[in-house]
C-alpha cells in the first residue's frame, strides 16, 4: 500500500473521527499508539503526515481499525439507501443531457395522465427527502415528458416538464451534485421559456440561482435572482406570482451572504418577510413562501456569519410543522442545531434536534457536510457528557453515507 509522503488533512480528519467515536482525548491514543500527544494532534489537524507505514499503523492499531481505513483505500461499507441515490446521479446525467429541448424526441410516451401522476409522486419523494427514489424515476420520467412536448399536449408537458426538472435540481444539489443540479435547472428554464408563462419562468429562475450559488457562482445566482425579480414584478396579478417572487427574494439573500454582505442579505430577508404577510403560508409550486419559510431561511442565513443566539430565538418563535414537508422541517431542526453547538451550553438540546432532523430526513442528513462538521465539534466536546453514544451513533451513520 502506497502512503502519501505529504501531510493530508483527510488522513487527519479520519484519524480524528475514529478517535472521537471512540470517545478518547489525543492524550489518550497518543500513548496507546506510542507517540506523543503533539505529534497525534498535528497529525489530525494535517500540519504532519503519517509519514510512514510505522507510524499510520500505530495509529491504526490504537484506533482498532484497518489501515487503510485512515489511509482512504478501504472505505466502509456505505448506508445502502444514500449510495443508491448517489448511484442514480449518473442516470439522471444521462437524461438530462438527453432531454434538449432543440433536439426532436423518439418513441413513445404513456398518457398525459399518467405523467401528471409521475410528476406527483416525484415531488411527495422530493418533498419527503427520498432522493434515492427521487433519482430512480426521474431518468425515465423526463424522457417521456421531452417526448409529450412534440405531441397534442405540448404546454401541459413542457410545464410538467419545468416541475420535474426543478425537482430534479434540488434532489442533486442536496446529493452534492451541483453541476448537475445547474444542468437541470438549465432544462427548467429551457422549458418554462418554452411557454412563455412568467410565472414559470420566474420560477425557473430560482433554481438557476439556487444551484449557481451552490456551486459557488455566488454572484451569478445574485444577477440571476434580481433579474427575475424585475421581471416578475411586472406580473404580479397572475396566480403564483407573489409566491415565486417571494421565493426569489430568499435566494437572492442567500446569494447576498455568501458574497459577505450580510447586511444586504437581511434587507432581502425583510421583503421576503413583508411580502410573506400578505400571501400567508402557501404551498404554490411546492416552494411553500410564507412566514415560516422565511424564518427557516432567515436561520441557515444567520448560523453561519450571523448570531448564533438569534437563530436560536428566531426557532422558538417559529412553527416547522406549519410547513407539512421534510425538505424544509429538516433545515429548521438542522440549524436550530447548529446554532445551539455555537452558543454553548446547549449540547443536548443540539443533539437532540440533530437526531430529530436524521429521524424525519435521513439522506438529506447523512449527506451533509456542513452537519459532519457540527456533529464532529459536537464529539469533541460529549466524552463526558449526556448524548456521547447517540452522537457517536449519528456520526457512524454520517460517515458511512
Amino acid at each position: 500500500m502506497a502512503i502519501q509522503r505529504s501531510a493530508d488533512r483527510a488522513v487527519g480528519e479520519r484519524i480524528r473521527g475514529r478517535r472521537l467515536l471512540r470517545g478518547w482525548s489525543i492524550r489518550y491514543a497518543a500513548s496507546r499508539a506510542g507517540v506523543s500527544h503533539a505529534t497525534w494532534s498535528r497529525i489530525e489537524r494535517g500540519l504532519q503526515a503519517a509519514n510512514n507505514r510505522f507510524m499510520l499503523a500505530a495509529i491504526a492499531g490504537a484506533l482498532d481499525c484497518a489501515q487503510d481505513e485512515l489511509a482512504g483505500t478501504g472505505v466502509p461499507a456505505p448506508d445502502r439507501t444514500t449510495a443508491a441515490a448517489r448511484a442514480g446521479v449518473l442516470d439522471l446525467r444521462r437524461a438530462l443531457i438527453d432531454i434538449d429541448l432543440t433536439e426532436p424526441p423518439a418513441g413513445s410516451a404513456p398518457p398525459l395522465a399518467e405523467l401528471r401522476r409521475s410528476v406527483t409522486l416525484i415531488d411527495a419523494l422530493h418533498q419527503a427527502c427520498d432522493y434515492a427514489g427521487a433519482a430512480r424515476l426521474l431518468p425515465d420520467l423526463l424522457r417521456d415528458l421531452h417526448t409529450e412536448t412534440a405531441g397534442p399536449h405540448q404546454r401541459e408537458a413542457l410545464r410538467l416538464l419545468c416541475e420535474a426538472t426543478s425537482d430534479a435540481s434540488s434532489v442533486l444539489r442536496n446529493l452534492g451534485q451541483p453541476a448537475d443540479a445547474w444542468l437541470s435547472a438549465e432544462r427548467c428554464r429551457d422549458a418554462a421559456d418554452a411557454t412563455g408563462d412568467p410565472v414559470l419562468r420566474g420560477h425557473a429562475a430560482y433554481a438557476l440561482a439556487r444551484a449557481a450559488t451552490a456551486c459557488g457562482s455566488y454572484q451569478r445566482g445574485q444577477t440571476i435572482a434580481e433579474r427575475a425579480t424585475d421581471e416578475l414584478s411586472r406580473h404580479l396579478a397572475l396566480p403564483g406570482a407573489p409566491e415565486v417572487l417571494g421565493s426569489l427574494f430568499l435566494v437572492a439573500a442567500l446569494s447576498s451572504q455568501r458574497r459577505q454582505r450580510l447586511e444586504d442579505s437581511r434587507d432581502w430577508l425583510t421583503e421576503a418577510a413583508a411580502l410573506s404577510r400578505r400571501t400567508g403560508e402557501t404551498d404554490t409550486m411546492s416552494m411553500y413562501f410564507g412566514p415560516t419559510n422565511v424564518n427557516i431561511w432567515r436561520m441557515s442565513i444567520e448560523v453561519d456569519d450571523g448570531d448564533p443566539a438569534a437563530v436560536v430565538a428566531i426557532a422558538r418563535r417559529t412553527d416547522p410543522t406549519a410547513i407539512p414537508v421534510s425538505v424544509r422541517q429538516v433545515f429548521y431542526y438542522a440549524d436550530s442545531a447548529r446554532a445551539l453547538a455555537r452558543v454553548g451550553g446547549q449540547d443536548r438540546e443540539a443533539i437532540r434536534l440533530l437526531l430529530t432532523a436524521e429521524r424525519i430526513a435521513p439522506q438529506h442528513v447523512r449527506t451533509s457536510a456542513e452537519l459532519e462538521q457540527t456533529i464532529l465539534a459536537l464529539l469533541e466536546r460529549s466524552r463526558r457528557q449526556a448524548g456521547g453514544t447517540e452522537l457517536r451513533g449519528l456520526f457512524e451513520r454520517v460517515r458511512r453515507a
